[in-house]
């Protein structure tokens, strides 16, 4: 096990740096700078000295090893666009935003999915299992800022507790937690029900049953543990695809989280906040994906035993 976790901890490190040296080619490849773009009348002097300041008078190898460096030290530089604030500190003020959104999203995802998926299973073409579907169905084939927009025009514009937009009190949350959640709501209905049915027809369960246990004990205790178990492993792409609709669903709700942070700017040309957004979240979602694969060993000893003989 420790030699696997040695491995993942390298492909770790090396999916990290492949995400920064993607990132700073495809920022240095688009033409001209921001500041030559946002004021043409600019002095030259001062023109001189923003890129002086920002080391963009340097090489690109040189910038590069640089920006290398104070990644290595956790130090993301400062924003193109902010006299007031530093890359990290803007990383300081809007990540606790868009964790808080990311996790009711996935309680809600990981609570009402698989037991959704669940009760599909048992009521299998029966009523339940029709309505499950529909709400699947839904989910994946609606897109969060579709559901976003909805959502604020028929429940936020007639429900006057709900906010349409803003950030500070729960019910702030209760429309984006929703409009983010319904998708890995949908897609683990789906998987926990085609995993269910498939567990509901093993033969140690006829056997349980046959042995007297009840019906409720075969469920909850092998049926539902056993079928639960493809959903751990579909964690990491869950939080990935919530990382990546929080961008959408921060902008339609004005909450100040990191995805208004990025978004914003991409359209100022904000190149130190892009890279250091981009890295942060790539930084997040690979230690994800680490402590996914960790949990899965860890529930499944199968995984450990095949993990640690290989």
């Amino acid at each position: 096990m420790t030699k696997y976790l040695l491995k993942r901890l390298v492909m770790v490190v090396i999916t990290i740096w492949i995400v920064i040296t993607i990132t700073f080619a495809l920022m240095h490849s688009v033409p001209g700078n921001p500041f030559a773009t946002e004021n043409k009348n600019i002095p030259p002097i001062v023109y001189e000295n923003l890129l002086k300041k920002y080391g963009l008078d340097k090489p690109y190898s040189e910038q590069y090893v640089m920006y290398l460096k104070n990644i290595i030290r956790g130090d993301f530089g400062d924003s193109m666009k902010s006299d007031t604030e530093t890359v990290n500190e803007m990383i300081g003020r809007g990540f606790p935003v868009s964790a808080r959104l990311g996790v009711q999203a996935l309680l809600i995802a990981l609570i009402f999915g698989p037991a959704l998926g669940a009760i599909a299973a048992l009521f299998q073409n029966k009523g339940p299992d029709y309505i499950a579907m529909i709400i699947s169905i839904i989910g994946v084939s609606v897109p969060s800022f579709l559901l976003g927009a909805f959502l604020i025009q028929f429940i936020a514009s007639n429900i006057e507790w709900i906010p349409i937009g803003g950030w500070g009190e729960f019910r702030h949350t209760i429309l984006p937690s929703f409009a983010l959640a319904l998708m890995p709501l949908a897609q683990t209905a789906r998987l926990m029900r085609s995993s269910m049915l498939e567990i509901l027809g093993q033969d140690y369960i006829k056997t349980a049953r046959s042995k007297g246990i009840s019906k409720t004990a075969v469920i909850i205790k092998h049926a539902v543990r056993n079928a639960i178990l493809p959903i751990v492993s579909i964690l990491g792409t869950t939080v990935s695809n919530l990382l990546v609709g929080s961008f959408v669903i921060e902008k339609i709700f004005g909450i100040p989280g990191l995805g208004m942070f990025f978004t914003t700017s991409v359209f100022n040309r904000d190149y130190t906040l892009i890279m250091g957004v981009t890295v942060f979240y790539a930084i997040i979602l690979v230690t994800a994906l680490l402590v996914v694969d960790i949990a899965y060993m860890l529930v499944d000893p199968r995984i450990r035993l095949t993990k640690e003989g290989r």
